[in-house]
């Protein structure tokens, strides 16, 4: 891992995979950073340039005042491939960084070989973003200790929290480890989401991937998403939210059919 000064902020990330091949940037959710996407590096390392990187005020990248906007991610990612000195890619992104790929696909298309799009959403109602208020409150108040297993139980099935102690305890440790004020600068990014209305317009390769049972991003907005997107494509997963580290196989699976058939 490394650090890089962009155009925007200084940006940590790791890089796997030979110098000539197609870049593929991976983008992590809320509360998480780079090391969610070490089963997808393995996997694709041998066929892809992977490029994992921790999310503005997450991991070990810069954490400027916040509250952030989408934005304010959708430019760091590109300004992360330019600092890179790579002119296209791949891009995908979980959550958080789900959004960012929607916005990178309406701001930044001429960029793009193609984009995935996982257990996101591309909008909130307003009852929606009452739920962050409450969230920016608490966490404002507490810290990130009290929210550590409301989160495990949102990205994790009963089953697979059960029959994996020592991943949880890592994933645990993860979001422990956020920056406070990272965290919820980016809390505010989320609250503020806004792409519904504009998803339509993207016409870069695009890949949705759901989990059933994803109670936070819901397969159905999901469904609605990859219906308003033409020519979009749309893989649902035995999982909850962070579907790429409860099924890796099945999500390795998702991203390698739709990557290839490029």
């Amino acid at each position: 891992m490394s650090t890089i000064k962009t155009r925007t902020i200084s940006i940590n990330h790791a890089v796997d995979g030979p110098a000539d091949a197609p870049v593929l940037l991976l983008s992590n959710s809320l509360g998480a950073n780079l090391e969610m996407w070490t089963p997808q590096a393995e996997h694709l390392r041998d066929r892809y340039r992977v490029v994992r990187y921790d999310q503005r005020g997450h991991g070990q990248t810069e954490v400027p005042p916040g509250p952030y906007s989408f934005a304010d991610l959708v430019d760091d990612a590109a300004a992360l491939a330019e600092a890179l000195g790579v002119e296209k890619f791949h891009f995908c992104g979980l959550s958080m960084g789900g959004m960012t790929a929607l916005g990178l696909g309406l701001t930044y298309p001429e960029r793009l070989l193609s984009l995935t799009a996982a257990n996101c959403v591309a909008g909130f109602p307003p009852e929606g973003r009452q739920v962050w208020d409450d969230r920016i409150r608490a966490v404002s108040a507490s810290g990130l200790e009290p929210i550590l297993d409301a989160t495990l139980e949102r990205w994790f099935t009963a089953p697979t929290r059960e029959a994996r102690p020592a991943q949880m305890d890592a994933v645990r440790a993860m979001v422990r480890a956020t920056p406070l004020d990272g965290y919820l600068g980016c809390c505010g990014a989320i609250k503020a989401l806004d792409y519904l209305e504009q998803i339509a317009g993207i016409t870069t390769p695009l890949l949705f991937i759901a989990g059933t049972h994803d109670a936070g991003t819901p397969a159905v907005a999901m469904q609605d998403m990859h219906a308003r997107v033409a020519g979009s494509r749309y893989v649902e997963l035995n999982a909850a939210h962070v579907s790429n580290l409860e099924v890796p196989e099945d999500f390795n699976r998702a991203l390698d059919d739709f990557l290839g058939s490029l």
